[in-house]
């Protein structure tokens, strides 16, 4: 009789549970102790951030196709989901941790390389491979850039975010999760190599330029983790004293610059000696920085704060604000890019709040022209051998347009609407620029692939939410038209 009685109360309990005893009993185990984190992602506020609460919602209720995360509309009603989705909105009330003693316990080696083949073990061409994230399911795909065939196709932690990076060789592609996971792969065996958790909230790598090393910046905590690139082990955690916005590689000086979003400074950490010490060279910026991007020569870096609007060049050399860009709204700087225009260079970028792109003269640092769009826009790419720039329209009603804007004349040429109602958006070229791959972003989406000449397509291949693809031959030679 008593044990009869004792369900009834249990779950009595749990019926009534508040939100944390919900995330205790069904979230805990997979998600880990304080939401940082285990086998499924980080679920704490600058792991959500871009994630609307309805999609946590419908993702508590019904699950997640393809992946391990289960449904629990049987076991919470609509009210306790609720109040679930409101919890994790919420900071934990012990703020979390990662040091590098959970840095070396996360490490782990997949594949040993010594016993792996130094040359591709396929028939693709190794520099013109693209690297496609599918954010839909949280997969990857190895696609060969000349037959459009998926070679490989594989799971990724949650929310590859930042960019995948090449060392100088492209063997490997090193990527970054949301929540702080880096993994290498080896795109000549089409294996996975290693991995390491660096962080709870994971900005962007950057791979050096004698693929040595490998460079994380971390929103939680705020710093930067190096990391040895043959297999991923840590090598130093530098403290920035600030969330970190973006860490880039610059070939030419032989260093790593990183933003820094909570102080009025850029770092810079040389590497080109034999033994590197990664002190960085601190250099005092007017503004705090979200994003930037490099001059063609790396001299300069153009600047953005989020919060102070419009730009800054900072020259990298004298340590110096050269001068301000009058620039309105939120430029997207780490997605512009730039060509030659009546023989010398110019810069463009799309702009996240206003539809408008602004092109600069790398010259005089003057605004040359704001070409209006159909909306504030995302993503820019081009290529040396096109004669346009594609530029998305990713937020607002016409987020299913592509602009293609002429390089010389600075006008809209061309309109397209792949998928009428869907968003598209993020372009990449093949390394020779013949051919031009964009994503249709939705979960029924798809990979578009155009002639860059004709604009004509050339095939589809359907995916779930291809958020980016990146071309190894264009990363590895930081190609004009491509991100770096």
């Amino acid at each position: 009789m008593k044990r009869l009685l004792l369900v009834p109360l249990l779950w009595a309990n749990v019926a009534h549970g508040t939100p944390a005893e919900d995330y205790r009993q069904y979230c805990e185990q997979c998600h880990g102790l304080n939401r940082i984190g285990a086998t499924g992602p980080a679920l704490l506020p600058e792991s959500l951030g871009r994630i609307k609460p309805d999609e946590v919602r419908q993702v508590i209720r019904d699950g997640r196709p393809a992946s391990q995360m289960a449904g629990f509309a049987a076991q919470l009603d609509s009210a306790r989901i609720d109040g679930l989705v409101d919890f994790l909105q919420q900071p934990p009330a012990s703020p979390p941790t990662w040091d590098a003693q959970a840095i070396r316990a996360s490490h782990t080696v997949l594949a040993d390389l010594s016993q792996l083949p130094t040359t591709p073990q396929h028939h693709a061409d190794p520099l013109n491979l693209f690297v496609v994230v599918e954010s839909g399911d949280h997969h990857m795909d190895i696609l060969d850039g000349d037959t459009f065939n998926v070679l490989d196709r594989f799971p990724t932690h949650f929310a590859v975010h930042g960019g995948p990076k090449f060392p100088p060789d492209g063997r490997f592609v090193y990527f970054a999760s949301r929540d702080g996971w880096i993994s290498q792969y080896d795109l000549h065996n089409l294996k996975l190599i290693a991995e390491t958790r660096v962080g709870l909230n994971t900005r962007n790598l950057a791979v050096s330029k004698d693929g040595r090393w490998v460079l994380a910046g971390n929103y939680l905590p705020g710093n930067l983790v190096l990391l040895d690139a043959r297999d991923l082990s840590l090598v130093k955690i530098l403290d920035t004293g600030s969330r970190v916005s973006a860490v880039y590689t610059a070939p030419p000086r032989d260093s790593f610059i990183v933003a820094l979003k909570d102080l009025n400074e850029v770092w810079e950490l040389a590497y080109a000696d034999a033994q590197p010490r990664f002190e960085p060279r601190r250099i005092q910026a007017q503004d705090v920085l979200d994003d930037f991007s490099f001059s063609p020569d790396y001299r300069q870096l153009v600047a953005t704060s989020r919060k102070a609007g419009g730009g800054q060049v900072i020259d990298l050399d004298s340590g110096a604000v050269v001068t301000d860009i009058p620039l309105a709204g939120m430029p997207h700087l780490g997605s512009g890019t730039y060509w030659r225009r009546d023989g010398h260079w110019v810069f463009a970028t799309p702009n996240i709040s206003k539809g408008q792109i602004s092109v600069i003269d790398l010259n005089t640092w003057a605004l040359i022209k704001q070409i209006p769009t159909l909306g504030p826009g995302f993503f820019m790419r081009s290529h040396v051998n096109s004669r346009y720039v594609w530029s998305d329209v990713f937020f607002g009603p016409d987020n299913d347009a592509i602009h293609l804007i002429d390089k010389q004349t600075l006008e809209i040429s061309h309109t397209l609407r792949p998928v009428p109602g869907k968003t598209a958006a993020h372009v990449e070229f093949t390394r020779d620029g013949r051919y031009v791959l964009l994503s249709i972003w939705a979960t029924d989406g798809a990979l578009i692939v155009y002639d860059s000449q004709t604009l004509k397509e050339v095939k589809r291949l359907p995916m779930n939410k291809p958020s980016g693809k990146y071309n190894v031959g264009n990363k590895i030679e930081f190609a004009e038209g491509t991100s770096h």
